[in-house]
């Protein structure tokens, strides 16, 4: 059954929904459709299925129903099908190797556990697609947990897809992209990229055109998670971008041409500090009704997976870059106003042990929090400044209540006991920030300024 929903803050979709790894496309019928993978367990990323997200005007979003099952890909269970291999780890990229010295001092073999796990049976996982339109057919192009990719086909855009067809290469992150000619490259990889010219038919292409390395670890800080966009004559590639020790930002490479080279241009945005266990992105940019937006995900919970769909506006400047955007908690949406409630599973920047978690009367709470620890909402604004600040939370604690670097007062938290406490704080916009201090088994469930 269809889930609906009504909300533009982030995370976009009910907290028990993570559709991570976005690509966000409008298509024919001017609705925006978002493709990605279904994160529903703890030990690893994504699912056997997929479900498509779409909306008619980002505010109204329809979480779709099945739209592909892992176990219904042929190849996968069949030991006669042909397989492909992925990375290629006999070839460490420099990245790959400052992990594998990190776990060699902490007494981890890397390798051996990366051995161990690809002699383990897999489940047909579905991990990051991406889909367009041609000739009123839809496809879906995928990857799964044993380096295999394909394409699914359907007639609509929420599917569901099937006459599926495997491609004769291994690895993972799909992304497809249609030019004005009406061409359609393809691309993929993790540590290192690849893409190709699609046949007419959008389901093959001869090997022999592979161009390799489209954008590399060491000059682009490549990660994984290919995507592809033109903005006038420009092309676009965004990716998950480890420049920062991490890939927990996507950045973006731009061309003159859909097969590069490439130039480095920077950093769209970084979930780091989300969660105290974030560690990868992997996104989109889309022009909806002439607005650009940024869809990436975060996770939740401490752990990397349980990660969910977020979205910002971003804008596209004169020279063709894209300055970087900080996460928020009101997402695409206006500033928290006077008198509305900001739950405490919105925080969009978080330090210390605290973090998203079960519980409580809105399914996930702010919780996990110790003395020292900050949470960040962005943003809140009033016309007329801020006088009190309502709280709805369990323990005890303090907490100093920032908008920016301005203390407006302190809240004391005894017992769960709902408190409305006098704060001072000037009229305008701004990111409030709780400081915690003196915590017992404080959590935050939700927050109203006034």
């Amino acid at each position: 059954m269809a889930t609906f929903y009504k909300n533009q803050r982030n995370p976009i979709l009910p907290v028990s929904i993570h559709v991570p790894d976005s690509e966000a496309h409008v298509m024919p019928d001017g609705k925006l459709y978002v493709y990605g993978s279904y994160d529903l367990r703890e030990d690893v990323y994504c699912s056997e299925e997929y479900h498509v997200v779409s909306t008619p005007d980002m505010e109204h979003w329809t979480v779709h129903e099945k739209s592909l099952d892992g176990n219904d890909v042929p190849w996968f269970s069949d030991p006669n099908a042909v397989k492909y291999p992925g990375i290629d780890w006999t070839h460490p990229t420099p990245f790959i190797m400052r992990m594998i010295q990190r776990d060699i001092e902490n007494g981890v073999d890397l390798k051996a556990e990366f051995e161990k796990q690809s002699n383990q049976p897999k489940p047909p996982l579905l991990f990051a697609p991406d889909c367009l339109e041609k000739d009123g057919k839809y496809y879906l192009y995928f990857c799964m947990s044993d380096d295999s990719e394909g394409v699914a086909i359907s007639d609509k855009p929420e599917g569901p897809f099937g006459d599926i067809h495997q491609f004769p290469i291994g690895g993972i992150d799909p992304a497809i992209f249609i030019d004005q000619d009406g061409s359609a490259y393809y691309y993929w990889g993790q540590l290192f990229s690849h893409g190709v010219k699609l046949n007419p038919d959008m389901v093959s292409f001869d090997p022999a055109n592979i161009v390799d390395n489209l954008v590399t670890e060491e000059e682009h800080f490549f990660h994984e998670g290919s995507s592809m966009r033109r903005i006038g004559d420009t092309y676009y590639y965004v990716y998950a971008d480890m420049q920062r020790g991490k890939p927990t930002s996507l950045g973006y490479a731009t061309s003159d041409s859909p097969l590069g080279p490439f130039t480095y241009r920077g950093i769209i945005i970084d979930n780091d500090g989300c969660d105290p266990a974030s560690w990868n992105n992997h996104g989109s940019i889309e022009c909806v009704n002439g607005q650009w937006y940024v869809f990436y995900h975060r996770c939740s919970r401490g752990m990397q997976q349980h990660r969910r769909l977020c979205i910002e506006k971003i804008e596209i400047a004169p020279d063709g870059s894209i300055p970087e955007v900080k996460m928020t908690s009101q997402g695409i949406g206006d500033p928290f106003g006077p008198g509305e409630d900001i739950f405490g599973y919105q925080a969009c920047g978080l330090t210390g042990t605290c973090y998203i978690g079960l519980g409580g009367p809105y399914e996930e709470l702010l919780t996990q929090i110790s003395e020292g620890d900050t949470a960040i909402f962005r943003y809140v604004k009033s016309q007329t400044g801020w006088s009190k600040i309502a709280l709805e939370a369990d323990g005890s604690g303090e907490i100093a209540v920032y908008f920016g670097d301005h203390l407006a007062g302190t809240i004391l938290v005894e017992h769960g006991v709902q408190t409305t406490t006098e704060i001072h704080a000037p009229a305008g916009e701004a990111e409030l920030k709780l400081v915690f201090k003196h915590t017992d088994g404080l959590t935050i469930q939700k927050i109203t300024l006034f």
